[in-house]
């Protein structure tokens, strides 16, 4: 099935760098977008640049770690417009000292970046049965390979998205309804400057939202880059579990 030019296109977290970046690189006449996200003013200004590229935008201002409020608007976008191309991208992160992370912090990041994706497959997934195709892209991450010391909390939520991503494709493919998993390394944005240690092979927000749709116009199980950061933290997953560990220490991450 190709799946090179969805029409209607949902991207949760649109305000982030890569939600930004996608929402601009599929922005063109004939597409709609709907754009979720938690900052209002970001939001109307990223509209705006969307429809000077000639896009339709549907702006809704919500906070994903409200599942129910999340759910509903969700409901109701895709009675109207059931979108082609979903991307959950919504995600927070949380770093740890010497004393670990705030159960706050651990609280904030599983409710965006594992409930909120769950909830958004959950109530598209349905309406794309109806129309008997669509696509999902789950945005994992490269930690999703092997949890950093510094960031356990997102290093889980992401490593959970992309078992739950794996798992929904089998499943879903006899419906048309394809999943890929992505799982981008170091992109530069404000969360990835919270997070200490090196940034290897870090990326623009642009060049991340092209490998990303590139991936998808394939419709590819699994997009991770960039190579070969992605090849690196899979060799991580690999090997006995106290040679990672010392590796990753010796890299520079230690919380």
């Amino acid at each position: 099935m190709s799946w090179a030019q969805p029409k209607t296109i949902l991207i949760t977290g649109a305000t982030g760098a890569i939600g930004s970046a996608l929402a601009e690189q599929y922005a063109t006449s004939g597409v709609t977008l709907l754009l979720f996200g938690r900052d209002e003013l970001k939001l109307g200004q990223l509209a705006g640049r969307c429809r000077s590229l000639g896009a339709q935008v549907v702006t809704l201002v919500c906070d994903l770690a409200d599942h129910r409020c999340f759910m509903e608007q969700l409901q109701q976008i895709c009675e109207q417009n059931c979108p082609d191309l979903v991307i959950a991208n919504a995600g927070v992160s949380s770093t740890a000292d010497k004393d670990g992370e705030s159960w706050q912090a651990i609280e904030e990041v599983v409710a965006v970046n594992m409930l909120a994706a769950m909830a958004t497959v959950q109530m598209v997934v349905p309406f794309m049965r109806q129309q008997g195709r669509g696509q999902i892209a789950l945005i994992s991450s490269l930690a999703a390979w092997y949890g950093l010391p510094v960031t356990p909390a997102y290093s889980a939520s992401k490593a959970a998205i992309k078992n739950y991503g794996e798992a929904l494709r089998a499943g879903l493919a006899p419906e048309g309804i394809s999943v890929s998993v992505v799982m981008p390394g170091f992109v530069s944005s404000a969360m990835s400057r919270t997070v200490p240690g090196p940034k290897p092979f870090q990326m623009s927000a642009e060049q991340a939202a092209q490998a990303i749709s590139k991936g998808l116009v394939k419709g590819c199980s699994r997009i991770s880059f960039p190579f070969p950061l992605n090849l690196g933290c899979w060799v991580l997953a690999v090997l006995p579990s106290a040679l990672s560990g010392w590796l990753v220490k010796r890299l520079g991450y230690r919380a």
